[in-house]
């Protein structure tokens, strides 16, 4: 089975290409227009780096079996029109997830918030519990090899569901193609304006995923979030509703925020529907510290503490640093945050984000003017972006080098320091400067 990755080096995508490589049979080749690590050093380890960047049409050839297509590939892409031209088998990243585990006992997460966290929780239990399964996470989690496992013999399958688009050529949500038969919906706050632009017709890519469940499925729901109230309410006869609040049990948990016990609670309902007990749930997860990037602890010193978070959107962006907030209220919390994502950087969605950072004592708030024009969003400037966040501790950088500096300037005595972004502050290596800055 000869398989071909158009747009290869993202982060999805690379760990799927190497699960696949991994199967018995199968011959995986890819190509992109940049790689960058960890997908470049991970893709040339397992001899599956392209040899030469960009797109090649003209090794699209008959041989090739199917074709998986990346969401960063566009619709008119030389080596997809090639590959249509020749009628080879087109899939999408989430659509080839589902092919692979038809006949597996699919459990997914989705929701704006704590989807990684969720569906690493899940993971962690079902490994230190000896129950297999294939999987698709948005994060690294410690003890597994990678993002994506895809087997012949795992009974289930447990997927990160995402409601971005599904890929150039199909403009669904990604989570509508896995047909749960167990699913956790977190929490449903506007996202993805670029894709959605009103609320209601984000609210309603839920519904739809609801109404896409299995014959009998469990629908396990945050009870606190008045949507997903009314989309259980509404939902099929046969779709058994689930719902949840945050862990408050006697068991000292790692991991900490209301956030991150509603997603502890809503992981163990789902263990629960194939069979874990709630004793042995919390057992394991009590030795849980969190995904890669999702409040992940990066230094510490005796009297200080920082924090790097994938934190972007607004629900995300406010239940990070209050979660920090309650953790170390003795601490002064400095806050920093990119603007880096298409909604973020809207001017119409900017006003979302109103008093998102206000528990935090000191908040900076980045973005690069050239990212939006990359974009082509229409500008938006830093005073905007300062009225829109609507407290008085927020200043607003457009320069990385000026916010570098300005964080340099703190003292660090007695602090918690955190970090969010879904990029790097335009080069910034933030392990490294949160030591800088802890340890100077």
């Amino acid at each position: 089975m000869r398989i071909h990755f158009i747009a290869i080096g993202g982060a999805a995508m690379h760990n799927l290409a190497l699960a696949v490589a991994s199967k018995k049979g199968y011959i995986v080749t890819g190509s992109d227009d940049e790689i960058f690590d960890p997908a470049l050093s991970h893709l040339r380890d397992a001899g599956l780096l392209p040899d030469q960047i960009g797109w090649h049409p003209e090794r699209i050839t008959p041989d090739i079996d199917a074709i998986i297509l990346g969401m960063h590939a566009r619709e008119d892409n030389p080596e997809l029109i090639r590959a249509r031209e020749l009628g080879i088998r087109i899939y999408s990243f989430p659509e080839y997830l589902y092919e692979q585990t038809r006949d597996k006992i699919r459990i997914v997460v989705g929701g704006s918030h704590g989807k990684t966290t969720t569906t690493s929780m899940i993971l962690y239990v079902l490994q230190r519990l000896g129950i297999e399964a294939d999987y698709m996470v948005g994060a690294q989690i410690e003890g597994f090899e990678r993002m994506v496992r895809l087997s012949d013999t795992a009974k289930y399958a447990v997927f990160e569901g995402d409601e971005y688009l599904t890929s150039p050529l199909d403009l669904r949500s990604k989570f509508l193609w896995y047909h749960p038969h167990i699913a956790i919906l977190t929490g449903i706050a506007w996202d993805h304006i670029n894709v959605f632009p009103t609320f209601p017709q984000y609210v309603d890519t839920f519904r739809r995923f609801v109404d896409s469940f299995e014959q009998r499925g469990k629908f396990i729901y945050f009870q606190g979030d008045d949507n997903l109230t009314d989309i259980a309410s509404h939902a099929r006869e046969d779709i058994v509703c689930l719902p949840y609040h945050e862990y408050e049990g006697p068991v000292q948990m790692q991991v900490f925020g209301k956030h991150n016990m509603q997603n502890l609670q809503a992981a163990c309902l789902a263990c629960m529907q194939i069979g874990v007990s709630a004793e042995d749930f919390y057992r394991e997860i009590s030795t849980f510290t969190g995904a890669s990037n999702r409040l992940e602890k990066i230094c510490e010193t005796s009297s200080s503490v920082a924090y790097k978070d994938f934190a972007h959107s607004p629900s995300k962006l406010k239940a990070t640093v209050n979660a920090v907030r309650e953790r170390y209220p003795e601490k002064k919390l400095v806050a920093c945050m990119e603007l880096h994502t298409f909604s973020s950087l809207m001017a119409d969605f900017l006003p979302q984000y109103k008093g998102c950072m206000a528990e935090a004592d000191i908040a900076y708030v980045y973005f690069n003017p050239k990212v939006i024009e990359h974009k082509r969003l229409t500008p938006i400037t830093a005073d905007e972006v300062r009225q829109a966040f609507g407290s008085t501790n927020v200043e607003v950088f457009t320069d990385s080098p000026a916010l570098q500096e300005r964080l340099r300037s703190l003292n660090y005595d007695n602090t918690a320091l955190l970090m969010m972004s879904s990029g790097t502050f335009d080069g910034i290596d933030v392990r490294s400067f949160a030591t800088e800055l802890l340890n100077a």
